[in-house]
C-alpha cells in the first residue's frame, strides 16, 4: 500500500497540522478536563498498591529531566516518567475513557507522555492541550475501528490502542515532521500488548496497571526510534497483517478516518465517577439513587439482580476476587460497597473493598444476567427481605459525554483524589483550569508533588 493512501499517513497529516486556534472551545474543555482528571488520578495512585510498586521501580530508574505527579524532588528520564505516570493514573481505576467504549484510556496513556515531552521541549499549555486533542482524535478513531473486539481474543485493549495515541502526542510536542510522525505510528503498532488473563487467573491483577504504563511509555519510544531512523509499515492499521486484522475479531476500517477534521471524537470523552471498572458504573450509580430515594437499609437486602451487555456477565461477575484489582473489576463487589459505604470516596474501592466482611457477604447476593443491552446500559433490581422490589434502568452517569461533569463536580472529584496535597489542591486545580495561559509547565513539577509526610 502506498503511504499516501494509508490511514496512518492520513492520521499523521491531520495531527501534524492541527493548531490550537482551529479547535472549538467545547473540544478544548473536554481535553482540559482529561488533563486535570489524569493529574488528580496520578496523585491518588500513590495511595494504592500499584503506586507503591511504581515508587520502588523508580528507585532503580536513571535520573533525567521529567517529574512524576505525586513525587517531590526526584526527576527521571522520559520513558520512566511516562511509564510511571501511566501506571499511576490507572492505578485506582479513576482514569478517563471513551463512551461508547472502544478500549481506550486517554488520561492514562496520553497525559503522562505529554507531560514528559512538554518538559523536554519546553511546551506551553497551548501546546499540551493541542497535542492532547490530536492524540485523542487518533486514539479514539483507532479504538472505534476495532469495534471493541480485541478483548474477545483475550487482549486488554488499552495496551494495544494506547501506543498510537501516545506516539501522536509525543511527536507533536517534540515537533517532528509529518513523515516522522507517520513512522511513529508504524512503529507504535509493534509496541502494544496486554492480556486479559488477569481477569480469569485469580492472581496477578496488578499487571493490568502495567498495560497502561507501557502504552504511555511506548509513545516516547516510538518517537525516539523514528527520529533515529527506524521505520514501520505505513499500512500498520489496515494492512493484511496490520493492527485491525491481527488483534480484532471484527473491525471497520472506515472508522479510522471517518469525520477527521470535521467531527471531534474528543467530545465522546468520559470521566469516571467512581474508583472502579467502568462496567460497574451504571449499576453503582443506580443503587446509589435507589438507596437515597427509598432509604434502603443494606441489611434488609435479600438479592440484587443486574442485567446488561454480554461482557458484564462474561468478565465482571466475580464473586470471590483474589486481589484488589479484581475486586474493582467485580460488579458484585462494587455494587455491594456502594450500598454500604460512600461510593464517591475513592477509598471505598481501596483495600476495604476486598477486606470488608459485609461487602463480601452482600456481593454473594448479587446476580448478573445478559440482556439485549449494549454498552453500559443496565437494569438493576433490589429485592428486600419482605419482597419489596426497587428497580432502576441506567444508561449513563454524570461524567458521560451527554452529561459531562460540571465545574463543581470536576473540582469535587479532583479534591478527593488530591486530598494529600492539602490546601495546595485547590491552587493546583485553579491553575490547571487556566493552563492555556501558561508559557511552560515547569511549575507543575512541584505543584503536583505530595509532601513527604503526607504519603502512605
Amino acid at each position: 500500500m502506498h503511504e499516501s493512501t494509508s490511514a496512518a499517513c492520513t492520521l499523521a497529516d491531520y495531527a501534524h497540522g492541527l493548531r490550537y486556534e482551529q479547535v472549538p472551545a467545547d473540544v478544548m474543555r473536554f481535553a482540559k478536563a482529561c488533563l486535570i482528571d489524569a493529574i488528580g488520578a496520578a496523585v491518588y495512585g500513590h495511595e494504592v498498591a500499584a503506586g507503591e510498586a511504581v515508587r520502588r521501580y523508580l528507585a532503580e530508574a536513571a535520573a533525567g529531566p521529567c517529574a512524576v505527579p505525586g513525587i517531590p524532588d526526584a526527576r527521571y528520564g522520559a520513558e520512566a516518567a511516562a511509564f510511571a505516570g501511566g501506571v499511576l493514573v490507572h492505578a485506582a481505576e479513576l482514569d478517563s475513557l471513551r463512551q461508547p467504549g472502544a478500549g481506550v484510556h486517554p488520561g492514562a496513556v496520553l497525559v503522562p507522555p505529554a507531560l514528559a515531552a512538554a518538559r523536554i521541549a519546553g511546551g506551553s499549555g497551548h501546546d499540551v492541550l493541542t497535542a492532547l486533542v490530536a492524540g485523542i482524535e487518533v486514539l479514539f478513531r483507532i479504538g472505534a475501528a476495532t469495534k471493541h473486539s480485541a478483548e474477545a481474543r483475550g487482549f486488554h485493549a488499552p495496551g494495544l490502542t494506547g501506543p498510537f495515541g501516545a506516539a501522536i502526542v509525543v511527536g507533536k510536542l517534540l515537533g517532528v515532521d509529518k513523515e516522522t510522525l507517520r513512522r511513529t505510528l508504524g512503529i507504535a503498532g509493534s509496541l502494544g500488548g496486554g492480556l486479559l488473563e488477569f481477569a480469569k487467573a485469580g492472581d496477578g491483577g496488578l499487571v493490568k496497571r502495567i498495560h497502561l504504563g507501557r502504552a504511555a511509555q511506548a509513545g516516547i519510544v516510538a518517537v525516539q526510534l523514528a527520529r533515529s531512523g527506524f521505520d514501520g509499515p505505513s499500512s500498520v492499521l489496515e494492512g493484511r497483517y496490520g493492527f485491525l486484522h491481527a488483534y480484532c475479531e471484527r473491525s471497520d476500517v472506515s472508522l479510522l478516518t471517518a469525520g477527521l477534521g470535521t467531527r471531534y471524537e474528543t467530545l465522546t470523552l468520559c470521566l469516571k465517577r467512581y474508583a472502579c471498572h467502568i462496567a460497574a458504573h451504571t449499576p453503582v450509580y443506580a443503587v446509589q439513587r435507589l438507596k437515597a430515594a427509598h432509604d434502603i437499609d443494606p441489611r434488609r437486602i435479600a438479592s440484587i439482580h443486574i442485567e446488561g451487555a454480554a461482557r458484564l456477565a462474561a468478565n465482571h461477575d466475580i464473586k470471590l476476587p483474589a486481589d484488589l484489582t479484581l475486586a474493582q473489576y467485580s460488579v458484585p463487589y462494587c455494587v455491594a460497597a456502594a450500598l454500604l459505604h460512600d461510593a464517591d470516596d475513592p477509598a471505598t474501592f481501596g483495600p476495604m473493598l476486598l477486606d470488608d466482611r459485609e461487602t463480601g457477604e452482600l456481593a454473594q447476593r448479587v446476580s448478573i444476567a445478559t440482556s439485549g443491552a449494549e454498552g453500559l446500559a443496565t437494569v438493576t433490581r433490589i429485592t428486600l427481605d419482605d419482597g419489596t422490589c426497587y428497580e432502576a434502568e441506567q444508561a449513563d452517569f454524570p461524567g458521560c459525554p451527554g452529561s459531562p461533569l460540571s465545574h463543581d463536580q470536576l473540582r469535587a472529584k479532583f479534591t478527593r483524589m488530591t486530598r494529600r496535597l492539602g490546601s495546595a489542591s485547590g491552587t493546583l486545580f485553579e491553575r490547571l483550569e487556566h493552563i492555556e495561559d501558561e508559557a511552560d509547565l515547569r511549575w507543575l513539577d512541584a505543584a503536583a508533588a505530595v509532601p513527604q509526610g503526607a504519603r502512605t
